[in-house]
């Protein structure tokens, strides 16, 4: 497994697609409303990422049709969007990556529309809070797969599954980029493995299901859910590792 390093010039590089994608994601959160249809909010964010000189990353990428992928209630991840018309109560994801002079950015998000459940309100924190409290332990010599099992543990704590299959990872001159970090322990154990150092960027990404992780792929090909069939959650932000400490790029 190669971890790209990378200098200081090119986390700046870094920094500006990732700023994008927060200012794209801060724009969705604001502009989403009961009534709109998935197509319209996948076109406000293609429209503001080109209009700031960068590319939406995902459209196109391994065939993915649109600028965002926007999953709703039970879809957690790679929703595509469509002329579905959000109503109040459900959940939606939106997952953005953005291209600026061969850099790249990726982060999402879940919100709820209108008056949601309890339970909905619960799951999407335990995405928010498992993300932030990983953030939090990340140092220089902590292996890849101890970040996973503080996800995994913060999850479970939290009443909630992984979902399995699926993992953040290292990004940069690529979209996705090596390692791969999933959000559970993937093994037998977490004291082995590369360490996090100086330089290197990656995205964390906790997807969360409410009963069973076993993930099933919907007819289009794109669209993950739980086994379950039930509303899930998803957040990301990219980090890069700064004077030691952790950096959070996508958030504005």
């Amino acid at each position: 497994m190669s971890i790209n390093i990378r200098n200081p010039k090119e986390i700046d590089c870094l920094r500006k697609p990732n700023r994008i994608v927060g200012e794209t994601l801060n724009l969705l959160e604001t502009r989403t409303k009961e009534g709109m249809t998935l197509l319209e909010l996948d076109k406000i964010a293609e429209d503001f990422i080109r209009k700031n000189g960068a590319r939406p990353a995902f459209k196109g990428l391994y065939g993915f049709p649109n600028a965002v992928c926007i999953s709703v209630n039970s879809v957690i991840i790679h929703g595509i969007p469509n002329d579905y018309r959000l109503k109040s109560g459900d959940i939606v994801g939106f997952d953005i990556g953005v291209e600026i002079d061969g850099w790249y950015g990726d982060a999402a998000i879940t919100m709820g529309v209108g008056d949601i459940s309890e339970k909905d309100r619960q799951l999407i924190a335990c995405a928010k809070d498992t993300l932030y409290e990983a953030i939090d332990q990340i140092k220089i010599g902590l292996r890849f797969k101890e970040l996973s099992k503080i996800i995994e543990d913060a999850i479970l704590k939290k009443g909630f599954v992984p979902l399995k299959g699926f993992c953040g990872h290292g990004i940069g001159r690529k979209p996705h980029e090596e390692p791969e970090i999933p959000n559970y322990l993937d093994g037998r154990g977490a004291t082995s493995g590369p360490k996090i150092k100086e330089g290197m960027v990656f995205c964390l990404e906790p997807m969360i299901c409410q009963l069973d992780g076993e993930p099933k792929i919907l007819s289009d090909k794109w669209s993950v859910t739980s086994s379950d069939g039930l509303n899930g959650s998803h957040y990301e932000h990219t980090i890069a590792i700064v004077n030691g400490k952790p950096e959070i790029l996508t958030e504005i």
